[in-house]
């Protein structure tokens, strides 16, 4: 009888499992993605503020630059937190092609009457579309700023009259050529769509579903998207006309 208990128990254990340890596996998954995008979402008003000193005159925007690209290589806190972003940029990209290559497995045909549109924007449908157009982005931005910089790949980096590596002029450059003008301008309206949907979604994740409270941050989350993909994109513009 004893046996016959042990057995039951654990025949009905392994069907617990079976059935919360994939739900349980995804709520992990989504909770990783949402702690890395909120943490690359403070990371780019940072990000944000020391662009906008480009839009300074140039000789003070260089200075003030230049001095600010220096506390970043230097300082050590800086460089704890540089390390935070690298890991949530990773964790951030392989955990959400993760779940979407899940999702994508998980309901393989399309109904003939499929009613996504009434329940869900056309955003949150291909958010995995628009991360590999933010992925391109990034390659190539790290390519012509951190890679050139950090590395020293490509041409040599000057020296400002501070004694401060000429980050200035390695992004002022770049701003000159209209082809990755329109390219750093353009690629803003997929991480637009992104951020509105993204923000609100991390916070849902995370178990934040207070009626009003939603309401106001799906507002929230619409000027947040606006004035990071339109501050981004505008500041290339307006260096190029400087």
């Amino acid at each position: 009888m004893l046996w016959n208990i042990e057995m039951t128990a654990g025949k009905y254990y392994n069907e617990v499992c079976k059935y919360y340890q994939p739900k349980l596996s995804m709520f992990l998954r989504k909770g990783i993605i949402a702690a890395t995008g909120l943490f690359l979402c403070m990371f780019l008003v940072v990000h944000l503020s020391a662009n906008a000193i480009l839009l300074l005159p140039e000789e003070m925007a260089r200075e003030m630059y230049n001095a600010y690209s220096t506390t970043l290589r230097e300082s050590p806190l800086i460089k704890i937190v540089a390390y935070a972003l690298y890991a949530s940029i990773i964790f951030h990209i392989i955990y959400a092609a993760i779940v979407t290559f899940k999702n994508r497995k998980a309901k393989p045909n399309k109904y003939v009457v499929n009613h996504n549109q009434e329940n869900s924007t056309w955003t949150s449908q291909n958010m995995g579309l628009i991360g590999i157009f933010i992925l391109l982005f990034i390659v190539i931005h790290l390519a012509n700023f951190w890679a050139k910089v950090k590395l020293g790949l490509g041409e040599s980096v000057g020296i400002d009259v501070a004694g401060n590596v000429d980050v200035y002029e390695v992004t002022y450059s770049l701003f000159q050529n209209i082809y990755y003008v329109l390219f750093y301008t353009i690629l803003m309206v997929p991480l637009g769509l992104h951020l509105n949907h993204g923000l609100k979604s991390a916070f849902k994740t995370l178990g934040f579903y207070h009626r009003k409270g939603l309401r106001v941050l799906t507002n929230v989350s619409l000027v947040y998207a606006a004035i990071i993909s339109i501050g981004f994109g505008i500041i290339p513009v307006i260096v190029y006309f400087k």
